[in-house]
């Protein structure tokens, strides 16, 4: 974080929603490490305590337990917030798939209930996790913000009505927003376990595991793989931009290459046979493909270079290399 950063943020409150998950928990550490006051809104349903656990005896970190479903816990959290980041959402194209209600009911309705309490609290920003599916059937590549196709699944179909809802807060109620559009993010925290688990902490506990990672298709199917810190960065752009230009948009969150899946299973061997050499001779499977998923993926992030200074430091190696030490230590 420059200076500069922390003479805007000094002083002030930053609400990070979802901060106990996988993004929100990492945010609330950088916050933390530059001595801003930090209050985290988390449920629990796929957020972990044990993500938070260093933060809870902290003087500038406070907790709320609660639901962005329900207004009155979002108006709590939002009571003294200056600024929102937020993360709270039910995430899976899947999960969406099987349960479309309850994903619609977090992503849209509790969005809504944020907006709302963060107007009435007079919050100075609003931002918020997007998602590249949002760029549904539209094939050309690399996706640029602007082009967006028809949604594949109830899960980006809420995320667009996410951007909808904060473009009419703006011009309505004047709250500024900035929505950044995740692409494939990994990292450290982010949860191997579940039926919904994100498809690199997946393969990496089966291969800690010496158990074959399965690939839905024949692996040719590509993704701009983004390693946490990037996502980091470009939250902390976008909460303390003082460009006027760079508000009420939406940006690529990502580093701008794609990645087959057949590589990527390939590059995961690679750093985790530095600690067991008997990982680099698991096969890998291949299975049908999945319903609603994109074939291709790749960001361009000319935008938020140009407008909030976007500056992503970590490739797909060097971010996997990170990660698989990370994990290498919290799995075994």
């Amino acid at each position: 974080m420059t200076d500069q950063q922390l003479n805007i943020l000094k002083g002030k409150q930053v609400l990070v929603t979802g901060g106990a998950g996988f993004i929100g928990s990492n945010l609330c550490e950088t916050l933390l490490d530059n001595n801003i006051d930090v209050i985290c809104l988390d449920n629990f349903s796929t957020g972990k305590r044990e993500n938070i656990t260093p933060f809870v005896d902290l003087k500038n970190f406070k907790l709320i337990e609660g639901d962005i479903r329900n207004l009155n816990d979002c108006k709590k959290a939002c009571e003294n917030a200056d600024y929102v980041l937020h993360q709270a959402a039910l995430g899976s194209v899947p999960r969406s798939i099987n349960d479309p209600i309850t994903t619609n009911d977090v992503n849209v309705s509790g969005f809504l209930n944020m907006l709302i309490a963060s107007r009435d609290a007079g919050v100075n920003r609003f931002v918020y996790a997007a998602s590249s599916s949002t760029y549904g059937d539209h094939e050309a590549l690399p996706k640029v913000e602007d082009v967006i196709g028809k949604p594949l699944s109830p899960y980006a179909i809420t995320k667009y009505v996410n951007e909808l809802y904060a473009d009419i807060f703006h011009s309505t109620y004047g709250l500024d927003s900035i929505g950044l559009r995740y692409f494939n993010v990994f990292g450290r925290r982010q949860d191997p376990d579940g039926a919904y688990a994100a498809v690199i902490p997946k393969f990496v506990q089966q291969l800690i595991k010496r158990e074959s990672p399965v690939i839905n298709g024949d692996g040719s199917y590509s993704r701009d793989f983004t390693y946490i810190d990037n996502v980091v960065q470009m939250n902390i752009n976008a909460l303390t931009t003082q460009n006027e230009k760079a508000l009420n948009t939406v940006y690529n969150v990502a580093y701008g290459e794609r990645t087959t899946l057949k590589q990527l299973a390939a590059l995961l061997k690679e750093n985790l046979s530095k600690f067991d050499p008997q990982i680099g001779n698991i096969e890998i499977k291949h299975r049908d493909k999945r319903v609603g998923d994109i074939p291709h993926s790749l960001a361009s992030i000319d935008k938020a270079k140009k407008l909030l200074d976007y500056n992503p430091k970590f490739d797909i190696s060097k971010g996997l290399s990170e990660a698989v030490d990370w994990y290498w230590k919290n799995l075994k």
